[in-house]
């Protein structure tokens, strides 16, 4: 999806509340939009690429780590040679530090899944690396879909150092997973593309996959928006 100029500045300009308020058919596709792209990240994704710093994927993570778990934190940071650092603390007051490469992150439809290989060792407790690393993806995911309720069971696998995160369900049992606007899915209108460790963040390689209709609605929204303001 291509945003002209003119259409990305109304949008900075857009009270989002109001839309919702003055657009009742559409209110809870906005709702929810509003709540999950602030308008850098809207501009971003129109570019194709989305930045999400460390600081944002590690409070991403330190939200969804239990008191009573085996886990004390996690924590991430994206390097400039493309290798993303993980650091895990556990309540035994021992440390896992390991560093790779995020071969695949990809979300397309109902199909969404992140590949991570570890550099030089092997990969520790199996039962511990599925649970950080179904976080890990899960959080990258959020900067485009917003908050996701982490369920059970997460399907990942480990061969040696590569380990295989299925992310489709948890995604599509979200909030933005369960929503439409004009008979689509907000779900079916993000693509990301792969994920790449810079200093600093992870920068996601995006796409905006809108129907044409869902472009004209919203583009109709903008206007009268704009018009009224004026």
């Amino acid at each position: 999806m291509d945003i002209p100029a003119n259409w990305t500045q109304t949008i900075e300009s857009v009270d989002w509340s109001q839309i919702a308020k003055k657009v009742e058919d559409y209110g809870p596709a906005i709702s929810v939009l509003r709540e999950t792209w602030s308008k850098e990240t809207l501009q971003e994704m129109a570019a194709g690429k989305v930045f999400v710093p460390d600081d944002v994927l590690n409070e991403a993570i330190k939200k969804q780590i239990p008191a009573d778990g085996n886990v004390a934190a996690i924590r991430l940071h994206g390097q400039e040679n493309g290798r993303l650092y993980v650091r895990i603390e556990t309540r035994k007051k021992d440390a896992v530090e390991l560093t790779g490469e995020i071969k695949e992150f990809c979300h397309r439809g109902d199909t969404s899944y992140m590949v991570y290989h570890v550099r030089e060792r092997n990969l520790p407790g199996h039962g511990l690396m599925s649970w950080v690393f179904s976080r890990i993806s899960l959080s990258m995911a959020e900067r485009l879909v917003g908050r996701i309720e982490t369920p059970e069971g997460i399907p990942v696998t480990i061969h040696g150092n590569t380990v295989r995160v299925d992310c489709s369900a948890a995604l599509s049992e979200s909030d933005f997973g369960k929503t439409e606007f004009q008979g689509h899915r907000l779900l079916d209108m993000v693509e990301i593309d792969s994920a790449r460790p810079k200093e600093g963040g992870i920068e996601l390689q995006t796409k905006l996959d809108v129907p044409d209709d869902v472009q004209d609605a919203l583009k109709n929204v903008l206007k009268e928006k704009a018009e009224a303001s004026e």
